[in-house]
C-alpha cells in the first residue's frame, strides 16, 4: 500500500490537493480498504473536534495570501520574498483555493484592461468631433 501522511489525506478530504495527487489517493482508496478506513477515522477526528494546530492552519487557510496580495502578484508589483512565496504557494504547493482566486483575479484584470482600452479608443475616435 502506498504511504500517505495524515496531512496529505486531510488535504485530500478538504479538496486542497492538486488533481494528480487527488487522483493518486483516489486510486489507492479503491485498491486498499484499510486506507479508506484510515480516511474515515481522520474525518471522524476532525468532526469530533480533535483539532491540531496544523488542521486549524489548513482549514482557516492561514498560509494563503489574501486577494490583494494575489492581485499585486498578478500585476508584478511584488518583489523578493513576497513574490517567491506566492509563486511557491501557487505552483509548488498547488493550493486550490489560491489558484481559483488567482484565475478569478486574472480574468478580472484582463476585463479591466479591455475596458480601459475600449474607453481610450472611443475617446481617441471622438476627440476630433469635440470642439
Amino acid at each position: 500500500m502506498p504511504e500517505f501522511s495524515d496531512i496529505e489525506l486531510l488535504a485530500f478530504l478538504d479538496e486542497q490537493l492538486g488533481s494528480e495527487d487527488s487522483a493518486r489517493i483516489e486510486e489507492a482508496i479503491r485498491e486498499y480498504p484499510e486506507l479508506h478506513q484510515r480516511l474515515v477515522r481522520l474525518r471522524g477526528q476532525n468532526v469530533a473536534g480533535l483539532h491540531t494546530i496544523g488542521a486549524i492552519w489548513r482549514r482557516e487557510h492561514l498560509s494563503c495570501p489574501d486577494r490583494g496580495l494575489l492581485r499585486r502578484y498578478l500585476l508584478n508589483e511584488l518583489v523578493g520574498e513576497h513574490r517567491d512565496y506566492i509563486r511557491f504557494h501557487l505552483e509548488e504547493i498547488g493550493c486550490r483555493v489560491c489558484n481559483a482566486n488567482y484565475d478569478d483575479l486574472s480574468q478580472a484584470i484582463s476585463q479591466e484592461q479591455d475596458a480601459r482600452t475600449r474607453r481610450r479608443r472611443m475617446f481617441q475616435t471622438s476627440a476630433g468631433h469635440l470642439k
